[in-house]
């Protein structure tokens, strides 16, 4: 067998391993829906947040990334949120933190994100639209 084989069969069998061995995954929430919400489990399967049922399932990962403190994938994710625009309730500077909802096949980082208030945060808005309309993210703990 060429050497160049052998090691292309290791990396194959490299990559099945890690796909199947349970603790390698990062601690992103699995999506489940359930009547009009969205439930997060813990990477063990531990029920741990509910979501409004029209969140995307990576707005769901972005919140439990918030609400871990992170990390995060793009270097703007919790810069202050100006909200120039007033379309969130008055708050003072620096009371607002935007991160990025990743859009599957986008080649940026797309128009979604979530905005949350408070340190911690306390609130959180989701927006589809680049921060032109808003919606209320109830989240039940």
């Amino acid at each position: 067998m060429s050497r160049a084989l052998r090691i292309l069969l290791i990396a194959l069998a490299a990559f099945a391993v890690l796909q199947w061995w349970p603790g390698h995954r990062e601690a992103v929430p699995d999506v489940v829906g359930t009547a009009g919400s969205q439930v997060a489990f813990s990477p063990r399967g531990a029920p741990t947040t509910r979501y409004p049922a029209f969140l995307p399932a990576e707005a769901v990962a972005t919140l439990g990334a918030i609400e871990r403190g992170g990390p995060f994938p793009y270097p703007r994710d919790g810069a202050v949120f100006q909200n120039r625009e007033r379309r969130l309730p008055g708050r003072p500077k620096g009371y607002y933190r935007e991160y990025t909802v990743p859009t599957p096949g986008s080649d940026d980082r797309g128009a979604r994100r979530i905005v949350a208030g408070g340190d911690p945060p306390e609130v959180f808005y989701y927006t589809d639209d680049h921060y032109r309309s808003f919606r209320d993210v109830e989240v039940d703990r």
